[in-house]
This record gives C-alpha cells, sequence and structure tokens, in this order.
C-alpha cells in the first residue's frame, strides 16, 4: 500500500530537488528514496517503471513548466516583442535550472500520449508566436526549428561555460533576437 501524503507528483518534486542540487547523474531510486523518507522499493508503488518510470515523469514535467514558462512570457505579445519574449525566457529557464534543462527530452518516444501532450503545448506556444508574422503550414515547421535550435544552442553554450570572453552575454542574446526577428519578418511564404 503507498505511504500516506506521497504521490507521484511528490516524488517528482524530490526527484527535481535532487537533480538541481547534484544533476542529473545523480538521480537513483535510492537517492530519491532516501530524499522522501522512503524505502526505495516502495517508490515503485508510486511510480511505476522503477528509474525509467521515474524519468519519464520527470521529462514530462519539465517540458510542461518550461512550456507554461514560454507561454506565460508571450502572454499579450506578438511579433518580435513576442519571440524576444520567447527567446528571454527560454534561456532564463534553462539557465536558472541547468540540471533540470538537462533532463529535458528533446525527443519524446511515439508511444508517451503524455510525454507528447507537453512537447506538443511547448512547440504550440512557438508557433503561436509565428502567427504574428503569417508565417504558416510547412514554412511554419521550419520557422519554429529555427527558433527551437537557436533556444536550445543558445541556453546549452551558456549553461556549458563556452563563452568565456568578458562582453555582456545579453548584448550577444540582443544580436540574435535581431538576426531571428529580422528573418522571420523576411520568411520565405509569409502570408
Amino acid at each position: 500500500m503507498p505511504r500516506a501524503g506521497l504521490t507521484p507528483d511528490l516524488v517528482v518534486d524530490h526527484a527535481l530537488a535532487l537533480i538541481d542540487a547534484d544533476g542529473p547523474e545523480a538521480l537513483t531510486l535510492a537517492a530519491v528514496a532516501l530524499r522522501a523518507k522512503v524505502a526505495a522499493p516502495s517508490l515503485y508503488k508510486h511510480v511505476p517503471g522503477g528509474l525509467g518510470g521515474l524519468r519519464r515523469l520527470i521529462g514530462i514535467r519539465v517540458t510542461g513548466d518550461l512550456g507554461a514558462t514560454l507561454d506565460a512570457a508571450i502572454a499579450g505579445l506578438s511579433g518580435d516583442a513576442a519571440i524576444a519574449a520567447l527567446l528571454r525566457a527560454y534561456h532564463g529557464y534553462a539557465t536558472e535550472y541547468p540540471n533540470r534543462y538537462a533532463a529535458l527530452p528533446q525527443s519524446p518516444s511515439s508511444g508517451d500520449q503524455q510525454l507528447i501532450g507537453a512537447s506538443s503545448a511547448l512547440i504550440g506556444t512557438i508557433f503561436k508566436v509565428l502567427q504574428g508574422y503569417g508565417i504558416a503550414d510547412t514554412e511554419a515547421v521550419h520557422a519554429a526549428r529555427t527558433v527551437r535550435a537557436l533556444s536550445h544552442g543558445f541556453a546549452s553554450l551558456v549553461i556549458a561555460g563556452a563563452f568565456q570572453m568578458s562582453e555582456d552575454l545579453t548584448v550577444t542574446q540582443d544580436r540574435l533576437i535581431g538576426l531571428l526577428t529580422s528573418g522571420l519578418r523576411e520568411w520565405p511564404g509569409r502570408a
């Protein structure tokens, strides 16, 4: 019988606290159980599939959290302002939670409807911003990939400490946003 008060969401909370503190490689059922003050085998009652099931739930949570962050950032905005807000929010989330961001699944498995749903919502926010540029259909897919590649690439390089020169990273980010918004205004096939 599951421990009173312990739920799959609370197990994920403990796992994320562990990941935030020690990195994704520290994630084990034993470490999460220690944080939750339960025996490791009892986690199976709350998280079907053991460690793989827990990683799946973490992926769903992190994807959903990033999507909600982006959606909140673009609320009421369109065009260049929405793209700038989206990229800054993406970078902000990734750099505030670098270990959690490392646990973000970049490609959900085709059979996992919950993860696909969370991923679709996240990508849907990008498509919503692109509508403000009149980019739709196939061209919207190419534009969304461009936004995602720029967002993920910049955040990943910052997290890895790849930019060692003293120049201000916000200036670099502003330049990237300027390049992207300029490119989106000239995107092929705009309506």
